[in-house]
């Protein structure tokens, strides 16, 4: 994680990010259930070549060009979670990045979307731009410019542009009875973050979510890409709860997850069990409990309804192909975790 501490600028060093902002990360994003609500009240555009809209919504947008190209698009921006800005940056960068590997397409462009407070220093906003524009380079695209308001509380994040075959899109609602969910992220960067904040976090949890955080899904998704998998996801704001939700309700299936099967950063099972939470975590219960029968210990619960930044890729995929992806992604050093599977019906289980 060396090289995304600050350069060495006194008045730099000393300014404490997360001090300034009320909520941090994807765990400031706004109520699913509101958003839903928000939505519906919009009509959603009819055109031939918008093949990822609203209707339903996605992780991205996703535009056809012509028969052997489209443009995926998205936005992601969020205030402060951690006080180094250039490790700020390129989370915030990762997090948005993540949304076009979702559905299944390569990052081309990026435009920073930033709000900073005058009063800090210049250079605060100039290493939050470097973290950026170094995981944007990683994912092959290119920082080209961006806008920048004046606001009290900071925040970062990126519109992306990206490619991808109109026939070859990861949506969140092709998930089919008999596949089975891979997940490739450990849960659990909300509740570490919370608890280093509170000033509880055991040693090395803050440095294991940070490096989650940092991780392009770009690896997992071209190691994905020859199994044509039937969904995909990113697990961010609405926690794994949330998104499996999503993804078994626009695909009209049933989705049941194995509690115990749910991987989890270090340290964040015990601090989840010590009543560690976010306030995005009762949002995200308002979202979706309703929709799950639960038959789990509530530190697990709470570990799926925990709000993540920059999370891995939630794959449905079917069975027989299921064990060649997990031993690929694993031989690659990737998270492959077997968390559950697809059934008829609706709803989700999570025992």
């Amino acid at each position: 994680m060396r090289e995304f501490l600050p350069r060495t600028v006194p008045s730099v060093e000393t300014v404490a990010l997360t001090s300034l902002a009320r909520a941090g990360g994807c765990a400031a994003k706004y109520s699913a259930a509101r958003l839903e609500t928000l939505l519906a009240g919009i009509v959603p555009a009819e055109a031939e070549d918008l093949l990822v809209g609203l209707d339903p919504a996605d992780d991205a947008a996703v535009y056809r060009l012509d028969d052997e190209r489209a443009i995926v698009f998205t936005v992601d921006f969020f205030p402060p979670l951690v006080d180094d800005p250039r490790t700020f940056g390129a989370i915030a960068a990762t997090n948005a990045l993540n949304d076009v590997f979702a559905m299944g397409g390569k990052p081309l462009l990026a435009l920073s979307i930033a709000a900073f407070p005058e009063e800090l220093p210049v250079e605060v906003l100039g290493d939050v731009l470097a973290g950026a524009d170094e995981r944007v380079r990683a994912s092959g695209a290119i920082l080209a410019g961006g806008h920048t308001i004046r606001d009290s509380e900071p925040k970062y994040g990126l519109a992306v542009v990206g490619t991808v075959h109109p026939e070859h899109i990861w949506p969140k609602a092709g998930a089919q009875p008999g596949d089975v969910l891979v997940l490739t992220k450990r849960l659990g960067t909300g509740i570490v973050l919370q608890a280093h904040r509170d000033g509880v976090a055991p040693a090395g949890a803050l440095d294991a979510a940070v490096e989650s955080m940092l991780e392009l899904n770009m690896a997992a998704a071209e190691v994905l890409r020859p199994f044509e998998p039937n969904a995909v996801t990113d697990v961010t704001g609405f926690g794994l709860l949330g998104h499996v939700y999503e993804l078994a309700s626009r695909s009209g299936v049933r989705v049941v997850l194995d509690a115990d099967s749910i991987p989890a950063l270090p340290g964040a099972l015990e601090l989840a069990a010590a009543g560690v939470r976010t306030g995005g975590d009762r949002r995200n219960r308002d979202f979706a409990e309703t929709h799950v029968e639960i038959d789990a210990d509530e530190a697990a619960v709470a570990l799926a309804f925990d709000p993540q930044t920059a999370g891995g890729l939630l794959v449905s995929i079917p069975a027989e192909r299921a064990a060649v992806l997990e031993a690929t992604l694993a031989a690659d050093g990737i998270v492959a975790a077997r968390v559950g599977g697809v059934e008829a019906g609706s709803g989700v289980g999570f025992s």
